[in-house]
């Protein structure tokens, strides 16, 4: 297999962290191509045929092309995960899915605003007021998941799956915020199910590999 995108993505890492989870490690098993940013490739005539977007992540396996990162995430726990990380039962999987489709449509969708806002807009050009408006908003939506983290020790019933993957590397983002740019940001609100939560999923050498 090959893995397109730079490590530094969030959605290039829920790639790798998955992939870490099954028992793939890069180099071994797949490879993966720098892409994106400052690396450029997205650009060209031979990964816009892989990728209409000019996005990344981008999964290569064999003769088989997939891009967005929770859609290849899901196309590996289902074909090399033997259900651990995606149920098998219909119910269960939708909940699974249900959770990560909230990661990108809600949570992060509305965290990207400060993270974009903070990490790649020079000083003098950050909007203040929408990046404060956009944190504190993330944070009343994962406010639902510390509410679910007081019920489950992961984000559903069926123990540790690709949701907690998604959305652990969005709760990464959302406390380094915090800590890098307090001026910006104030006080964060504690949640402190979501804390614990995550400082589990800091303790998975899977994890620490993909951060690393």
């Amino acid at each position: 297999m090959q893995l397109y995108g730079r490590r530094s993505s969030i959605n290039v890492q829920k790639v790798i962290w998955c992939l870490s989870e099954l028992g793939l490690s890069e180099g071994r098993d797949y490879q993966r191509i720098d892409a994106g940013l400052h690396f450029n490739v997205v650009d060209t005539p031979e990964y816009r045929q892989l990728n209409p977007n000019g996005l990344v992540p981008t999964l290569v396996d064999g003769d088989f092309v997939l891009w967005e990162s929770n859609a290849i995430v899901r196309y590996l726990a289902a074909t090399l995960g033997a259900n651990t990380l995606l149920p098998s039962d219909a119910r269960h999987r939708a909940d699974v899915e249900r959770w990560m489709d909230w990661q990108s449509i809600t949570f992060w969708a509305t965290l990207r605003i400060a993270f974009l806002g903070l990490t790649r807009t020079p000083e003098a050009e950050r909007n203040i007021d929408a990046i404060r408006k956009a944190y504190a908003d993330a944070t009343h939506h994962l406010s639902i998941v510390n509410a679910q983290l007081m019920l489950h020790p992961y984000v559903t019933q069926t123990g540790f799956t690709v949701a907690d993957i998604v959305i652990g590397l969005s709760v990464h983002r959302w406390l380094g915020l915090a800590e890098q740019y307090p001026d910006v940001l104030g006080k964060r609100l504690q949640l402190p199910a979501v804390q614990a939560w995550y400082e589990k999923l800091a303790t998975r050498p899977a994890f620490q590999s993909t951060i690393a």
